[in-house]
C-alpha cells in the first residue's frame, strides 16, 4: 500500500498532464519503435529491438508508478488551514539568527519542492523545523552542519 501524498491544484494538475503525455504520446512511440525495430529482420541478434523493448518497459513501469502516486494523491484545500502558524501551503519569511539573512520559503508537499523557485518540503529538514511555529518563534533545525536558529518573521498564504 502506498502512501497518501498532498498536492496542490497546480501539483496536481501537472502530475495529470505528465501522466498524460506518458500514456497520449510516449506509449504510441515506444510501440512504434519496437514494430519499426522487429521490421528490420532477425530477432536474435536485433539490439535495436531489444533496447526498444527496454524502453517500452521502463515507460510501463513509469505510469505504473505515476498512476499509483496518482490514486493516493489528495488536494490540499487552502481554506481550512490555519493561517496563525506554518503549515503545508504557507508562505514563511524567516531571519538566520546566526548572520541576519532573510529568506521567504513556500512550504509545498515533497513532491512539489523546488527550491529554485522559494519552495521547499515539509519533509526537509527546514520544512519540518518551521511547521508548527508561529510569528516570532524561534525554530531550531539541526542540518548537517549543527544547528540553525530561524526566527519566524512573517506567514501568508496566497
Amino acid at each position: 500500500m502506498s502512501a497518501i501524498s498532498y498536492y496542490t491544484a497546480e501539483g496536481l494538475k501537472k502530475l495529470r498532464e505528465e501522466l498524460d503525455y506518458l500514456k497520449s504520446v510516449m506509449r504510441p512511440k515506444a510501440s512504434a519503435d519496437i514494430a519499426e525495430a522487429r521490421d528490420k529482420g532477425d530477432l536474435s541478434e536485433n539490439a535495436e529491438y531489444d533496447a526498444a523493448k527496454e524502453a517500452q518497459g521502463m515507460l510501463e513501469m513509469r505510469i505504473a508508478k505515476l498512476e499509483e502516486v496518482h490514486s493516493n494523491a489528495r488536494l490540499i484545500d487552502e481554506t481550512h488551514l490555519d493561517v496563525s502558524k506554518v503549515l503545508v501551503l504557507s508562505n514563511v519569511k524567516i531571519k538566520n539568527q546566526s548572520n541576519g539573512m532573510e529568506l521567504k520559503y513556500r512550504l509545498v508537499a515533497e513532491s512539489e519542492a523546488d527550491l529554485k523557485s522559494g519552495k521547499i518540503s515539509v519533509t526537509s529538514p527546514i520544512g519540518k523545523g518551521l511547521l508548527g511555529k508561529k510569528v516570532g518563534d524561534v525554530a531550531e533545525i539541526t542540518v548537517p552542519n549543527g544547528v540553525l536558529k530561524f526566527e519566524i518573521m512573517e506567514i501568508s498564504r496566497d
